[in-house]
């Protein structure tokens, strides 16, 4: 498994801002609910969003050792107009250039406190890469729009969340994740419309107390196929298993159960 270049990472969290800013300024109903966090409105989703992206441009700028109260992040919430689609938009603007030019100006190696065991500036990059990348697409199921991403992003994503759900399992004993444990089971990861370029499949084991996993084509006791973006989706939860762009072979129970579980975050 290989990372993005850091570069990548602060060029795509710059693409997504611009991305979720057309989904606030589309005429969408900001007081809608979003689906995949029916709890949350498409308001408040970009407001959690942007404020992630603060939270971490403070911690990546002062070199913070320990974690940050997110009430100590300057506009963290979000501008004080409620439901107006342009202050939301200017504060997401802002947003998203300070935490680029802080992600750049720190490179990946600076020493930041992080939750993974990854102590890097180039942690957070990565992550809200991904953080930005699937709530977009919670921002535009919310809005009705279509919703694309990079085959490397997404691939990405997809390492990256496995690796969550690894060190759920090492280090958080009461995580749903402990219990993603099968003898002999295994789930394949199939993406149909991979290229040369991104190997876009994957296989996870599930026969120990702690997952293993590696990109490749292997039987499996539950395969889920279908395109990049739709298999993403599906596997962060955001996509049902009946949606007509994904097929399930073989047994689907286990992939529930994985789904059921892998939680964190």
């Amino acid at each position: 498994m290989t990372l993005l270049a850091h570069d990548r990472y602060c060029d795509e969290i710059a693409h997504q801002v611009g991305l979720l800013r057309a989904v606030v300024t589309s005429g969408a109903d900001l007081s809608a609910t979003v689906p995949t966090c029916p709890d949350w409105s498409l308001e408040r989703l970009v407001r959690h969003t942007g404020g992630a992206l603060r939270w971490v441009e403070l911690m990546v700028r002062t070199r913070a050792q320990e974690e940050i109260e997110e009430e100590e992040v300057p506009l963290g919430t979000g501008p004080q107009e409620k439901g107006d689609p342009v202050a939301l938009d200017a504060w997401l603007a802002e947003t998203g250039e300070m935490i680029v030019a802080t992600l750049r100006e720190a490179g990946p190696d600076a020493k930041v406190w992080g939750w993974a065991g990854d102590l890097s500036a180039g942690f957070w990059a990565r992550r809200m890469t991904h953080e930005l990348t699937v709530h977009r697409a919670d921002a535009t199921l919310a809005a009705g729009l279509p919703y694309e991403v990079a085959p490397d992003v997404a691939a990405d994503a997809i390492d990256e969340w496995l690796q969550i759900v690894e060190w759920a399992q090492r280090s958080l004993p009461d995580d749903p994740a402990r219990e993603l444990h099968r003898p002999g089971g295994s789930i394949h990861l199939h993406a149909t419309d991979g290229t040369p370029e991104v190997n876009a499949e994957w296989v996870v084991d599930l026969s120990g107390d702690v997952i293993s996993w590696r990109r490749g084509h292997e039987k499996a006791t539950v395969a889920l196929r279908g395109p990049l973006t739709a298999v993403l989706l599906a596997f962060y939860r955001r996509l049902p298993l009946d949606s007509p762009e994904l097929e399930v072979l073989g047994e689907r129970e286990l992939l529930e159960f994985w789904l059921e579980r892998a939680t964190f975050g």
